[in-house]
């Protein structure tokens, strides 16, 4: 059954088998990669038997739907995270639909874990034992605690201004870490020189297309999840697009096989300082040269490596994105853990801060669901922007008790 799954390229249509020598369409990728959104991205298509074979309520396990038995997967319970009510959000912006999709509860904090679940699985498939990753963190991360489990060799390309906590997780989970004097988009081209040279697998997002795959899990979740098994917008942060591309590539298996009538509509959300997307959405403009800056470090890309797929997906599905500024998110990551409980790292809160920043334009009876990707204990120096620290107080319960406001 598993061997009806293939590989198909959406720009000129050519099939291929799911093996580890085909990565980009050969008839549609450039020559060099270097620094650049990446052509002849591939997908995942569903065998034809799939297709039309449940109805909307119809009970179904997303391991049917990926291409790799559930057997090969390893060990780590990653997925079934929750969607959670927020009653004070609820009543603060008068949406008693809203409901926030909670990834950073994945074993490693970040939604990463789906896609590595996904590459690690075929990777124990096929016997590899090597996997290597470019990363600004949370990839890098989660490959090296799901290789971990796996028992694999996680070798690890990372921006050495990357968080020192998404660096001191690879080093307990064991992983090679090779700290890149350069942007994510440097670490990303050497990690693919590094696999040309060793044939090593790559997990690299965009260049392997199980990443995307592995990434289609978090729809099959929200809709299993929602009310009525039912969406109307689905929010969530944009870096380099593969997130936005797997969320729209699930949506889209659920329509094929019955499961949904249509997909929700799709927001983006970018950070102002890391708005390569946005920018290639609204003025076709994909500026090669383009350098990002934002406290939003897991959407901070330059070059979107999934660029040209990621707004070709936006646009057929009447998509949209917006910015929102490094403020802005800051100030959503701070109220979203003092009004929910839900400490997420700042490229989550941008999914909030989209959603406050367009709230206006959106039905008030809607179901909508905001995509929160990493846990806050990601980057800590982020979150250390948005609060003061109290002073300390000598050990006097009657001065303490003053300092609160009550009687001594």
């Amino acid at each position: 059954m598993k061997e009806a799954f293939k590989y198909f390229c959406e720009t000129c249509g050519s099939e291929y088998d799911i093996e580890r020598e085909f990565m980009l369409c050969t008839k549609c990728r450039d020559e060099s990669l270097e620094g650049k959104p990446l052509r002849g991205i591939l997908k995942v298509k569903l065998p034809a038997e799939l297709r039309n074979s449940k109805r909307p309520l119809d009970d179904f396990d997303v391991y049917d739907y990926l291409p790799v038995e559930r057997e090969f997967f390893p060990p780590l319970p990653v997925g079934d995270t929750p969607l959670i009510r927020a009653p004070k959000i609820q009543r603060d912006f008068g949406f008693a639909n809203l409901l926030l999709k909670f990834d950073g509860t994945n074993p490693t904090g970040s939604f990463k874990d789906r896609a590595s679940f996904l590459v690690s699985a075929f990777a124990r498939k096929k016997g590899i034992q090597r996997i290597a990753v470019a990363s600004t963190g949370n990839a890098a991360s989660s490959m090296a605690g799901v290789g971990a489990s796996a028992e694999q060799d996680i070798i690890i390309f990372m921006p050495a201004a990357a968080p020192r906590a998404k660096l001191v997780q690879c080093l307990q989970y064991g992983a090679a870490v090779i700290p890149i004097r350069g942007s994510y988009d440097t670490a990303f081209d050497l990690s693919l020189k590094f696999t040309e040279r060793t044939g090593c697998l790559s997990r690299n997002t965009a260049y392997n297309p199980l990443t995307i795959e592995g990434k289609k899990t978090v729809s099959f979740e929200v809709i299993a999840q929602a009310p009525k098994r039912h969406v109307d917008y689905m929010i969530l942060p944009v870096g380099d697009g593969v997130i936005l591309s797997g969320v729209i590539k699930g949506f889209e298996d659920l329509v094929q096989v019955g499961l949904l009538k249509s997909i929700p509509k799709i927001i983006g959300v970018q950070a102002e300082g890391s708005s390569f997307i946005y920018t290639a959405f609204y003025h076709n403009n994909f500026d090669l040269k383009y350098k990002a800056s934002t406290v939003a470090d897991s959407i901070s890309v330059n070059a979107a490596r999934n660029g040209y797929t990621a707004v070709e997906d936006l646009r057929r599905v009447r998509g949209d994105v917006v910015l929102v500024s490094d403020d802005d998110i800051l100030e959503a990551q701070h109220y979203l853990s003092r009004t929910s409980g839900v400490f997420c790292e700042p490229s989550s809160a941008a999914s909030f801060a989209g959603f406050a920043k367009i709230q206006d334009t959106l039905p008030r009876e809607s179901t909508i669901v905001l995509l929160l990707t990493g846990h806050g204990l990601k980057d800590i120096e982020s979150a250390m922007k948005s609060v003061t620290f109290p002073q300390s107080v000598e050990p006097v319960i009657d001065k303490i008790l003053v300092s609160m406001g009550y009687r001594a």
